[in-house]
């Protein structure tokens, strides 16, 4: 792929599309455990297989609900979270298009996609994958339109993750009707404003339940009516009661294959200007 950019460039394109970056390897001999909690992000998920000569590169699309499951044959990954809004432009089709789906990346960027996990599985360390991530993301940047939804919806994404949570006052604030915004939401996001503001509490409610069991507190500080509120949400979105929640979490069996890889992953995405994220 050609390097067509310099790193300035590169460095304000990578970190204004994507929100944070992942790299997990599983224990050896233990399968990879994929938790996805609905959070209206869209993945970019690269696997190296048993081997490390094949692998893949796919799409994973906002969720509705959980997602529990453990992969096989898996010896490493590395996950791109997309900021809200940024996926329909980079990808090329609406976020609706990918909700509770996981779609080859081959699918969506035709050859392009199928050259890039050929690039991916040459890479010999996982900063230099990321590097070929990043160029490649931003390469499609400079070669797709930004439709005024993709706009609008990430306006709305940022009052839903403050302090608003009624869809008609976000509306309200940017000018626009209910409708206008949930079209716009719905195809720029992948899920409804309404559905966007249920994760919002519910990635709150988990943030805090790290760090504390008081759940008629933890309910009010993630925006619920009540603890009852959130206790239904959570079986409607999760599968689980929040206590079930917390427990099953326990040992995911999932580790980075050393201290010195997660350093140079940790400065790549430093110098790239996002969040790299330790799995829990």
């Amino acid at each position: 792929m050609p390097r067509t950019m310099d790193a300035a460039a590169l460095t304000f394109s990578f970190s204004r599309f994507v929100e944070d970056v992942r790299a997990v390897v599983p224990v050896a001999g233990s399968a990879l455990h994929v938790e996805r909690l609905p959070d209206g992000r869209t993945t970019l998920v690269f696997r190296v297989l048993e081997g490390g000569r094949q692998g893949d590169v796919c799409v994973a699309g906002p969720r509705t609900r959980a997602l529990f499951k453990n992969a096989s044959g898996v010896t490493r990954a590395v996950m791109v979270r997309f900021k809200p809004g940024w996926s329909a432009p980079l990808l090329g089709v609406a976020a609706s298009a990918l909700t509770d789906r996981i779609v080859p990346l081959e699918d969506l960027w035709g050859r392009s996609g199928g050259d890039l996990c050929l690039e991916l599985l040459a890479a010999r360390s996982l900063p230099e994958v990321l590097d070929r991530l990043s160029h490649a993301i931003a390469l499609r940047a400079q070669q797709t339109f930004e439709p005024a939804s993709a706009r609008l919806a990430r306006r709305a994404v940022r009052l839903l993750e403050g302090d608003e949570v009624r869809v008609e006052s976000v509306a309200e604030r940017l000018g626009v009707t209910a409708r206008h915004l949930r079209r716009a939401f719905t195809e720029s996001v992948g899920i409804g404003p309404k559905d966007f503001a249920r994760t919002v509490r519910l990635q709150r409610a988990v943030r805090r339940a790290a760090t504390s069991k008081d759940w008629v507190r933890i309910a009010a500080d993630a925006g619920y009516y009540d603890q009852a509120h959130l206790i239904a949400d959570f079986r409607e979105l999760v599968g689980l009661t929040p206590g079930a929640f917390l427990k099953r979490a326990g040992d995911r069996g999932v580790l980075f294959g050393s201290c010195e890889a997660e350093a140079d992953l940790h400065d790549s995405t430093e110098r790239l200007g996002i969040d790299f994220q330790r799995p829990a």
